[in-house]
């Protein structure tokens, strides 16, 4: 196999183990800038929101609307809320998005607690809810 054969290979490897992940996240800060970034993408206070990041094109995104929706329908206080990343290219850069869908799990504060990229199942979107639900 040739080198550029390879490195497809092991970029497909690489995707394949980490798409639909959801991983935990350094705790951030609190703080105003923070509050306002999420108030533009339209997250209002909620115990916890499911915040998707999505492009036009994009079919694993459908996939992550209905699982988030459905489990957002499932568990009460908790919103989603989508956001097309392409209207909102400062945000999706500042918040470190680099491909989609991506979505950030985040708790009553705003905080982001979890991020997943790729497609999550909903027992894992269900676990990750159910540390930081009331």
């Amino acid at each position: 196999m040739d080198p550029v054969g390879m490195g497809a290979v092991a970029v497909g490897l690489w995707r394949r183990r980490h798409d639909g992940r959801v991983a935990a996240v350094s705790a951030a800060s609190e703080d105003r800038h923070m509050r306002e970034l999420l108030e533009r993408l339209g997250v209002e206070p909620a115990d916890a929101t499911l915040l998707q990041f999505s492009t036009a094109f994009c079919a694993p995104c459908r996939a992550m609307r209905r699982v988030s929706a459905e489990v957002a329908d499932l568990l009460p206080g908790v919103r989603h809320v989508e956001v097309d990343a392409e209207s909102h290219l400062a945000e999706v850069r500042e918040l470190g998005i680099w491909r989609t869908p991506t979505l950030l799990i985040l708790d009553a504060d705003g905080r982001e607690v979890r991020r997943a990229t790729g497609v999550p199942t909903k027992p894992h979107l269900i676990a990750a809810l159910a540390e930081i639900l009331p």
